[in-house]
């Protein structure tokens, strides 16, 4: 009887691992902290959540934008967002096409929201 028992715990704990990795695999946070190490451009967001802001990498840079609520003609939209990054001290090489990039990539996302970017990145911002 404790041989089975033991056994069943055990294909219970091989069970939790397996799922606990398999979690961990396919966690968004994961792939952004990869994509920032590779240096590519990857988008992490919660687009059902409007309180939660989401997450830019792009050129190993982070980036973070916090999304706000208010009406378009015909309903409740996402219709600011705010840039910005924690770390701008970093931000060196950064040029203004590549902040052209990231607005375009968040507006495909969010199609009636006014980008506003805070220091430094408001310095590159040269509107035609």
């Amino acid at each position: 009887m404790i041989v089975i028992l033991l056994r069943i715990l055990i294909l219970f704990a091989i069970i939790v691992l397996l799922y606990t990795a398999f979690k961990y695999i396919i966690s968004p946070r994961r792939k952004l902290e990869i994509a920032q190490e590779k240096e590519e451009f990857y988008f992490y967001d919660d687009s059902s959540n409007t309180q939660k802001n989401f997450l830019i990498t792009y050129k190993g840079f982070l980036f973070e934008g916090e999304k706000y609520l208010g009406t378009t003609e015909n309903a409740f939209e996402v219709v600011t967002i705010i840039m910005h990054t924690k770390t701008p001290e970093r931000l060196k090489g950064f040029e203004r096409k590549d902040l052209y990039f990231l607005e375009q990539e968040i507006l495909i996302r969010y199609p009636h929201a006014e980008i506003d970017w805070k220091y430094p990145m408001n310095r590159l911002e040269i509107r035609d």
